[in-house]
Formats: structure tokens, sequence, C-alpha cells
């Protein structure tokens, strides 16, 4: 038997079909889509050899069939994964320049208005329950489980774009790109020529190791790290906000 709770998330639209599936049994995922595991749990997958999408990753799925899963986030680009994205997606309801939406919140210029990067709304998807030391590999078995806000949306950017460097969440993040070309870039300081590190990202990809380790008092440290756009690019964050 089939069952499953779906719900279109707040910045489905023409460009992008998004949804988040809770308790899912036996689920079809139909024409291609993106699927997303934001869980510390593997998803099995209904074919031999049996494989899963393990803990925050993702992949490209067509005519598949899931056997469980607690949450899934799937996204459908209406002209497909292989084309490119256009910034049609920014004038789509509640779309913003990231400077505007600083500023909606009280924190006017605390990004450059001439960087073009956009925002989507965002939708805080499910509650899910990890670790963060298990999450991170920092142990070896979850002790400490707590629920946690995932709160996901999407980011637009033109190509040759980079996103800002910078070093400070209060959540535990990961992304997945959904059209277009991109990479995660981390550096030794707030500097472009620190570079050490580039993440390259085609559709369908999440990176799967968040950057970022605990501290003691339970904040996050992470590395100076960017978003830079290769192609015009579409891609989705996937923040983990502890309750």
């Amino acid at each position: 038997m089939t069952t499953h709770h779906t719900r279109p998330l707040a910045f489905t639209g023409p460009a992008v079909q998004a949804s988040v599936v809770r308790h899912a049994k036996n689920y079809l995922i139909g024409p291609e889509a993106i699927v997303i595991n934001p869980t510390p749990t593997p998803v099995p997958l209904a074919h031999t050899p049996a494989k899963a999408i393990e803990p925050l990753t993702s992949t490209v799925l067509t005519h598949t069939r899931i056997e469980h899963a607690d949450t899934l986030l799937v996204l459908r680009p209406a002209t497909g994964l292989d084309a490119h994205p256009t910034d049609a997606i920014t004038r789509e309801t509640g779309w913003q320049h990231l400077t505007d939406r600083l500023t909606d919140q009280g924190n006017p210029n605390a990004f450059p208005a001439t960087t073009p990067l956009f925002t989507s709304p965002q939708d805080t998807a499910a509650t899910i329950h990890l670790d963060p030391a298990h999450l991170l590999k920092e142990t070896p078995t979850p002790t400490d489980i707590r629920p946690f806000d995932l709160k996901v949306n999407l980011w637009y950017a033109p190509a040759g774009t980079d996103c800002l460097i910078h070093n400070s969440h209060d959540f535990i993040e990961v992304h997945t790109q959904i059209q277009g070309l991109g990479r995660m870039q981390k550096f030794t300081a707030d500097d472009p020529a620190t570079r050490y590190e580039d993440i390259r990202m085609a559709p369908g990809y999440t990176t799967p190791d968040p950057f970022c380790s605990t501290r003691p008092d339970g904040t996050y440290h992470y590395p100076w790290h960017q978003y830079y756009a290769d192609t015009d690019a579409l891609w989705l964050a996937l923040e983990f906000h502890a309750r």
C-alpha cells in the first residue's frame, strides 16, 4: 500500500515545482525529479541491488519507487534539469534581491546591492530529529538527538556571480544544485585569493558534508565560504535550525 503526505513548498511556481513529502511508504517518483533526503537516515529505493539515498544527499530519479522515508524534498524544474534557469524566476511571488530581504529584516547595508543574488520565500518544511555531532561525523553514534526545524529556500544568480564570502551561521546548512552549474568554495580568510577548495555542483548534487563543526557552547564553526555561479544558476539551501 502507498501512503504519504505531500504539500507544496512556499516557493513552488511556474519555474520549479517543489514539494515536501512526509511519512512516505512505497512512494512513486514519476517524471524526472531531484529527490533530496534531508534526514540522518538512509532512504531505500525499491530496486535490486538494494541501494539508498544516503543522509543529506540527493539524486535524480525517474519512475522509481521509494520504500519508505520520513521526509523527502522533491523538485522539478519546468524546463528540465539540463536547461539553464532564467531570471524570470525572480519575478515570481515573494522573490527578492538579498539586499531587500535583509532590509525588510532590519539589516540594511548587510549585503551589496550591486551583487545580483536573489532569494525565494523560505519554508519551514519539516521537523528533523538529529544529533548535530553525529551528523557532522564528530561522534560514531548519536547520543544527543534533538528536534531541528528544516528551513529551505531557492537562490538564483547569473553567471559569474560571487555570492559573498562569509563564515557565520547559527544553523547547519547544505546546498543542492537545481539548474545550471556552480560551486561551493572555501577560503582561509575573507579574501578570494585564499581559496583552497572548490566543490563543483551540477543539477541533482548536494554537498553531503556540512562545512561546519560544533563548538562546546553549541554554536557552529564555519570556514570562510561562498557559492559561485559558473552559469546562470539555481540552487536550494537547506538549513537545520535548533529548536
